[in-house]
């Protein structure tokens, strides 16, 4: 039976956070793969600042190189708001002989309870919460703890940094970065003088 880690998220810009859980989450649960899930519209948010396209392109950048990993469409696939159990209840029905682990951030376990859906989901699958310095949690839900090397890095900081004209080569991939550049999303700009 393959294991298979599911990493969803706006991913707005993708980042080498992103990808350090991804990579703890392979050696330290004994994943085969872990499948990135660009969401189409967020359900917690009001709005994605990037179109799907483009951050479903930055994702395929940044794991170009990565044999562990691949970008799951399923949620840009069926547009507008898509909830967890609806995605689980899809791959689960795909794929009935994987099993599947849900990677969330601390913050999201001290809400889960609160999810659409859970009690159906904790039966479906397996969640695990990433560690974060700071951020503890009170299980209400059973959640895998997993343990990652110190993350201070949001996408918020990131679009705030290409806005501004600040450097984020240690943020993101090179190609990402190219990318965003190329597209001038997140407002960046040409930041050297033309005069």
């Amino acid at each position: 039976m393959k294991r298979i880690g599911l990493l969803g998220g706006t991913f707005d810009p993708p980042h080498n956070g992103h990808l350090t859980i991804a990579k703890e989450a392979v050696q330290s649960l004994d994943l085969d793969e872990v499948w990135f899930i660009p969401t189409y519209e967020p359900p917690h948010k009001t709005v994605a600042y990037t179109n799907s396209i483009h951050r479903l392109r930055m994702l395929e950048l940044m794991i170009e190189d990565e044999e562990k990993f691949c970008v799951e469409t399923i949620e840009i696939d069926r547009q507008g708001t898509s909830y967890t159990i609806d995605t689980i209840k899809s791959l689960t029905s795909m794929y009935p002989n994987y099993a599947f682990y849900f990677i969330i951030g601390a913050d999201q376990v001290k809400t889960l309870h609160e999810w659409h859906g859970i009690d159906e989901l904790i039966n479906m699958i397996e969640f695990v919460g990433v560690e974060r310095p700071g951020v503890t949690w009170e299980e209400t839900i059973k959640v895998t703890k997993l343990s990652v090397r110190q993350i201070d890095l949001a996408s918020t900081t990131i679009r705030e940094c290409i806005k501004d004209g600040k450097s984020v080569e240690t943020f993101i991939k090179p190609a990402v970065f190219s990318y965003i550049k190329e597209h001038e999303l997140y407002g960046y700009r040409t930041h050297a003088s033309t005069r």
